[in-house]
């Protein structure tokens, strides 16, 4: 049975019981409540127990009859109506399973159960729409990204088979750093879809200890460049993954050494803590920057063009990484431009409940 005719006969049920229980109270009352015989009063009257009662039997049952044809039209009036917003929202899924996410239900009305359940879903609605598009869009940079090492390489073994007597030493080199962003692409796609997935176990991991770790790793590039880094602060100690959280540390501090100025540039992380949270922040010096430009550096295959040579350019998924992996850790990245210039990051993950308190100072050039 649907709920509409489930419903009717709950209604027309409770009808018929509270019908029959009224019209048994009233059958108990001339049965044994009601005087038989002589009434004396200001005018005596007469009154025949037993012919009252057999006068009112046929009449119950005339109420019972009424009281059922009255239960199930009403019961499937008021069950309708009931049922109307169930019916949209059923309605919209079916839609949404044709695979149009614009949809919306928008059920009008005071809010009740129903409303909360419409307003629910149209929230779900939107968000898949936006993380369809944000895959379908990610899908396609992806497949620009990848394509144009593929065609570069095709282009490098067409000159090289239509030229036979051209060195391969250039080639080869040429075919080895082509062949590299490639690998350094997928390997960067790879780590953002585990990181979207959240297949990672957690454990506890003290950001200062990881900001130290990316700083000394990047410490040779950054000499190179003559950019000097520093890390200070408190001991940070949130719950996540280790290598994702070093993967994201890294990016950012490499980030910073690569969009800086050409010269007697800096880079500063900090590690502390706020109401609840382990903060981590990464800054450097560079070129001013446009707010609506830093809107749009987390996003996938955004570099910056703006403000970055060439060789600088990377594979577009740095900032994009660190985004997905601090949302994997259910935290909060924030991007904003400098006074002086360049750029300031701010990451903020949940603390881990009882995290120790320490010092660390680490200082390069």
């Amino acid at each position: 049975m649907s709920a509409r005719l489930k419903l009717t006969l709950s209604y027309a049920g409770f009808v018929m019981l509270a019908g029959l229980l009224l019209l048994a109270a009233v059958l108990v009352f001339y049965l044994y409540f009601l005087p038989n015989g002589w009434i004396i009063t200001d005018g005596n009257f007469w009154i025949n127990r037993s012919l009252l009662v057999r006068d009112f039997v046929p009449f119950m049952a005339v109420v019972i009859v009424f009281l059922l044809v009255f239960g199930l039209l009403g019961g499937w009036v008021l069950a309708g109506r009931m049922l109307a917003p169930l019916t949209r929202i059923t309605d919209a899924t079916r839609v949404a399973a044709t695979g149009s996410l614009s949809h919306r239900i928008r059920l009008p009305g005071r809010t009740d159960e129903f409303r909360e359940l419409a307003d629910a879903f149209d929230t779900m609605l939107a968000r898949l729409e936006a993380h369809v598009a944000e895959q379908r869009r990610f899908a396609a940079n992806a497949s620009h990204e990848l394509r144009t090492p593929l065609a570069i390489t095709q282009s490098l073994l067409d000159v090289a088979r239509n030229d036979p007597e051209r060195p391969t030493g250039e080639l080869d080199e040429r075919l080895r750093v082509v062949n590299a962003r490639a690998i350094e692409l997928t390997e960067a796609l790879l780590l953002l879809s585990r990181a979207e997935q959240r297949s990672f176990s957690r454990d506890h991991v003290d950001l200062s200890l990881v900001a130290e770790e990316a700083a000394e790793t990047l410490l040779p590039l950054a000499e190179r460049r003559g950019v000097t880094i520093e890390t200070s602060g408190d001991a940070a100690t949130t719950s996540g993954s280790p290598a994702l959280l070093l993967q994201l540390t890294t990016n950012l501090v490499h980030n910073a050494i690569v969009h800086n100025l050409p010269e007697r540039g800096a880079v500063w992380v900090t590690t502390g803590t706020g109401p609840g949270t382990a903060v981590l922040t990464v800054e450097n010096t560079g070129e001013h920057l446009a707010p609506p430009l830093v809107a749009t550096l987390a996003e996938p295959f955004q570099r910056g063009t703006e403000r970055i040579r060439t060789d600088q350019a990377g594979v577009g998924l740095g900032l994009a990484i660190v985004k997905s992996i601090t949302q994997a850790h259910d935290g909060t990245l924030t991007l904003a431009p400098r006074p002086d210039g360049g750029l300031r990051v701010t990451v903020r993950l949940p603390a881990h409940a009882g995290h120790a308190m320490g010092k660390s100072k680490y200082v390069s050039g």
